[in-house]
């Protein structure tokens, strides 16, 4: 086995990578608004932290919330603290972590591969079709692929430097510092992973020994220095209270209990309370792993198959391209593995993708992958390109002011996923996509057909135009989902609520807090609840300093006929006109998105 030098890096390559950044990341932070659900909810917890200045318990809507860890909070408040507290303030923390995600994969690439294969990795990851979706909403997936790059680099240099018997003191610390921030970002399943891959890379390379000379005890006060002091300020700020009977909760349960246990073991079984998120069937959630990796899981069995001849003894390999093909297998398998025993949604795949990502930037800088552009990508894109343009040239012109709402249709029991509410999409609603679906397939003539023709010349230029293409791609979509956005939030509404606020005045939501949460953040006012007190706030609401939010029919109803201003955001306008108008009068204030704002003044 030969050894190689460690590549070094090019500014060429480090200007392509910050360009692709402030293009796609940095550029979408300023649109869509806010989405309801996650999105919302997790920056309105910032939002909220900020100005209780309690930064140990997070709470949404003045009620006590312990679904996630605060580090995604703290980040986003103190964003919003230094540039105020608007949406793209409260994003920015995240594209900063994203540019530092691009860079440690670069790095890993350096010292894996060659400078070429590095870069191709990099790109690879920043225009694939997942992570750039999933950094259109605030959750903490893409910080964990943060965290855990930097950690497999700086465990394999503590390696390095235990077994040439020179100091490793500040790279096994910074692993003890990813692990803390892990562990601080999305709670114990980010020491599962790292650890994880340690014990099972030390077990096959037979390096254990190799821990003797690490400084482990520095490491674990580190660690603990870090990640412990909220834990127990949490705990000890939010200790146990009486629980209702019937509702499978302990006699008495706090954040120890639902954060502890109820947001990690048993969601792990399937038995988290309340169950208010989806289960992705095991082989969807394979599927969705090869889509997120769209257009560059074209090259997957290339890259298959270049692991599987360096983890092999038939063929010369460099001590670098061993370490890799080995690292980056234990990597990815450990998370796809994981999710696949446990409960899973469709995007819990993402802290795999740096892996995957790598894997496959060194097969476009080292193999020959003509073969599999012309035989998949190539028919796969121009199939796409073709549909595009099918729809956006006969899908029917809407009506000026046409509201998107109207020409979906409806599948409640796919709005747990993440993207369910793209299964709405109709014929007739391709009309407001015309040009994005123009875009895309550009995009995709591009990446297919343009790359493959470069390719015979230079595969450094194809794969850089695959990666343009891409880029297009990735860019119509922003666009979309900015015309989606009605559907997927309530911004508008919250600005029309805001033109009529007065003080006294209620805010109303008809559901949980989750199907209008953007009310919240652009309103800087409580809402109330009718029948929602489920899911989100519902375990914080047991809390005996918790406001009195949550409306019944009874409630509403008596409201409604009082003496002050309500707005109430309702699904089902027709049928609450009917309901409340005996009560007093009704107005429509105004509708978005299959939404719509009632007022009884």
């Amino acid at each position: 086995m030969t050894t190689t030098n460690k590549s070094r890096p090019k500014p060429r390559s480090l200007a392509i990578i910050v360009l692709a950044w402030l293009i796609l990341q940095l550029a979408g932070i300023f649109s869509p608004p806010l989405l309801d659900d996650v999105d919302s909810v997790y920056i309105e917890v910032a939002r909220e932290m900020l100005h209780r200045h309690d930064y140990i318990t997070p709470y949404i809507d003045g009620i006590r919330f312990f679904d996630k860890p605060p580090l995604m909070y703290w980040l986003a408040s103190t964003s919003m603290a230094i540039f105020g507290e608007s949406d793209w303030a409260a994003r920015l923390p995240l594209a900063i972590a994203i540019l530092a995600l691009f860079l440690a994969i670069y790095a890993l690439g350096l010292r894996f591969y060659t400078e070429r294969g590095a870069l191709y990795s990099t790109l690879i990851f920043a225009t694939a079709l997942g992570p750039y979706l999933y950094t259109r909403f605030f959750i903490p997936d893409l910080l964990i692929c943060l965290w855990l790059t930097l950690g497999v680099h700086t465990f394999l240099i503590a390696l390095d430097r235990a077994a040439a018997r020179q100091s490793a003191l500040l790279t096994t610390l910074a692993f003890a510092a990813t692990l803390a921030l892990n562990l601080l970002t999305k709670g114990l399943i980010g020491l599962v992973f790292p650890l994880s891959f340690v014990v099972l890379y030390l077990l096959i390379t037979r390096q254990t020994p190799l821990l003797r000379r690490l400084p482990l005890v520095r490491a674990l006060a580190t660690f603990l220095a870090i990640a412990l002091p909220w834990h127990i300020l949490a705990a000890l700020r939010n200790p146990a209270v009486p629980m209702p009977p019937g509702l499978g909760l302990p006699a008495k349960a706090g954040w120890a209990w639902f954060y502890l246990y109820n947001e990690h073991i048993a969601r792990f079984l399937g038995r988290r309370i309340p169950h208010d998120y989806g289960n992705t069937p095991i082989w969807l959630f394979w599927l969705y792993t090869l889509l997120w990796l769209f257009p560059w899981v074209a090259f997957l069995p290339a890259a298959i198959a270049l692991t599987r001849r360096h983890l092999g003894h038939l063929y010369p390999v460099t001590v670098r391209q061993r370490e890799a093909a080995l690292a980056l297998t234990i990597w990815s398998l450990t998370v796809l593995v994981f999710f696949t025993l446990s409960s899973r949604q469709e995007y819990y795949s993402l802290p795999a993708l740096p892996a995957l990502a790598l894997l496959l930037g060194a097969t476009l800088a080292t193999a020959d992958v003509t073969r599999l552009h012309r035989y998949l990508l190539l028919p796969l894109t121009t199939l796409v390109a073709l549909i595009c343009l099918y729809f956006a040239l006969t899908a029917p012109r809407p009506a000026p002011n046409t509201d998107l709402s109207t020409l979906l249709s409806q599948n409640p029991d796919l709005y747990n996923l993440s993207l369910g509410h793209l299964f709405d999409l109709t014929g007739a609603a391709m009309g407001l996509f015309r040009g994005p679906l123009l875009a895309v397939a550009a995009g995709m003539l591009t990446l297919g057909l343009a790359s493959y023709l470069i390719r015979s010349r230079s595969q450094y230029a194809a794969n850089l135009t695959l990666a343009a293409g891409m880029t297009i791609v990735l860019l119509a979509a922003h666009v979309g989902l900015t015309r989606f956005n009605p559907i997927l939030g309530s911004a508008p509404l919250a600005q029309a609520i805001n033109q009529q606020l007065h003080p006294g005045d209620t805010i109303l939501l008809d559901g949980e807090l989750t199907s209008g949460s953007t009310l919240l953040f652009y309103t800087r006012q409580s809402v109330h609840l009718v029948n929602g007190r489920v899911n989100g706030p519902w375990f914080g609401s047991f809390y005996p300093d918790a406001p009195a939010l949550f409306e019944t029919e009874s409630t509403l109803r008596t409201l409604w006929a009082g003496p002050h201003r309500l707005f109430l955001l309702t699904y089902n306008p027709t049928q609450r006109t009917r309901d409340l108008t005996p009560y007093a009068p009704v107005h429509t204030l105004a509708t978005a998105g299959g939404k719509t704002i009632l007022t009884n003044r």
